[in-house]
């Protein structure tokens, strides 16, 4: 699924190629994804010039002067903005055409994207407006943290993937994150030290930094705006890499089940 460094990918691909820029139509080809596409969509948005393109956790917001276009990629969902004369491709569901002849399209074999429209502030939003921090904000800290899990029993890496708490921390870049950070994903939130959340904090934005620059990752089909794959899987420390040496002490990484996802850690690296 793409998580927050493929989807601030994507948004900085498409970015220079659509602010500013009028869409002369929409071609809505499949109406029925994850959540059925507003009927008024095409409507709303054509004619309209896109004023800019910010990201909410998995979120991209399209900013029109009269509302707010909300896209989510979904489970294998990309977007791509090519010229418009290239010939459409299976799976793509929405076409936006602009006044520069270029198209940008939803591509999503599964169907699990979304294309939603507002016009009442995008963060009132049910989707967004329980959202936690963003990692790079402020009020993402070491502070924050302490306070927030004071006395909770859930492991680490549950907490870090709850976007309540903070958004945009999958379940690859929370386990490489707390391989940085030295704290073992099944540790109890309630436990850990604010020097410890300190590190922790400082891990998160190094790795989702890091995952950003190399495009992504690619474990199956993600593509950035431009249409070029990920690369951050190259760089995993310890994610997908079970029984293989720690690349800081050699020791086999070990894979757990935490509910229904993978975690990997070093047992040596991490207490």
């Amino acid at each position: 699924m793409p998580e927050l460094p493929e989807v601030e990918t994507t948004r900085r691909g498409i970015a220079p190629g659509v602010s500013g820029r009028q869409v002369l139509a929409v071609d809505v080809r499949q109406w029925a994804l994850r959540w059925p596409i507003p009927a008024e969509l095409p409507a709303r948005v054509t004619g309209q010039v896109v004023r800019g393109i910010e990201r909410r956790g998995k979120y991209l917001l399209v900013r029109f002067e009269h509302g707010t276009m909300l896209v989510h990629l979904g489970m294998s969902g990309s977007l791509r903005l090519i010229s418009a004369a290239e010939p459409l491709r299976r799976h793509d569901h929405v076409i936006w055409q602009f006044d520069n002849d270029l198209s940008l399209r939803l591509n999503d074999p599964r169907r699990f994207g979304s294309v939603l429209w507002t016009e009442a502030p995008a963060e009132h939003h049910p989707l967004l407006r329980d959202l936690g921090p963003e990692p790079f904000s402020e009020a993402f800290s070491a502070e924050y943290l302490k306070r927030l899990t004071a006395h909770r029993r859930a492991a680490i890496k549950t907490t870090l993937m709850d976007a309540r708490v903070v958004v945009g921390v999958g379940n690859i870049y929370a386990s490489e994150a707390l391989f940085l950070a030295g704290i073992h994903p099944a540790r109890a939130s309630g436990r850990i030290a604010h020097p410890r959340y300190e590190r922790l904090v400082a891990a998160v934005r190094q790795v989702l930094e890091e995952a950003i620059a190399a495009g992504g990752t690619t474990l199956r089909d993600f593509v950035g705006g431009d249409g070029r794959p990920g690369y951050f899987a190259q760089q995993l420390r310890v994610y997908g890499r079970a029984s293989q040496p720690c690349r800081a002490c050699a020791a086999p990484v070990r894979h757990l089940r935490q509910g229904q996802r993978s975690s990997y850690f070093c047992p040596d690296c991490q207490k």
